[in-house]
């Protein structure tokens, strides 16, 4: 598996410049997890329970969560729609154990390729950034997400778990330039 990780762009419009992030932090995170075996994706940095793993996986939620469910209005699919979110909130990163590095890069990347998709397809029908997403989600005080803070926060959701990842896959192998 070949991950090529894009450059940001300096000069662009909004939603080039918010893909270029989204984009450069996706490939990130994936790198940081490559060459890695499956053990070493189940392993976490004490006192943390986070594993690059659980990490690979609770981002394809968080792009399906986003993306496909608020932004395009479609129902959860497998295997979001049969997880037990009442017995544990964070069953997207906890049911990762014992899965293939194999099986999870794949559901990001499918993850990734439904939710940019479903991105062009809202942005083909109406390119205002500033537009409520089809499913809106109360934020507070009466706010309801936009394409914009959806694009934002998932350039954020990627940003901080990178560093997470530096610091997990530094732990496993003491890799510091991935």
């Amino acid at each position: 598996m070949t991950i090529e990780r894009p450059a940001t762009t300096f000069s662009n419009d909004e939603v080039g410049m918010l893909r270029s992030f989204l984009d450069h932090y996706r490939a990130t995170i994936r790198l940081q997890a490559s060459g890695l075996t499956d053990a070493q994706l189940d392993q976490p940095l004490a006192p943390s329970d986070l594993t690059l793993g659980g990490m690979l996986k609770h981002l394809a939620f968080v792009e399906d969560w986003w993306f496909s469910y608020h932004l395009a209005a479609n129902e959860p699919a497998p295997p979001w729609d049969t997880a037990p979110w009442d017995d544990d909130a964070d069953w997207d990163w906890h049911s990762a154990a014992g899965e293939t590095h194999a099986e999870l890069d794949a559901l990001l990347a499918a993850a990734i390729e439904r939710s940019d998709a479903c991105l062009d397809a809202a942005l083909a029908e109406d390119p205002d950034l500033g537009r409520p997403v089809a499913r809106p989600r109360p934020l507070e005080k009466g706010q309801t997400a936009t394409i914009r803070w959806v694009l934002v926060h998932m350039v954020e959701e990627y940003a901080r778990h990178a560093g997470h990842a530096d610091l997990i896959r530094q732990s496993i192998d003491g890799a510091t330039d991935v």
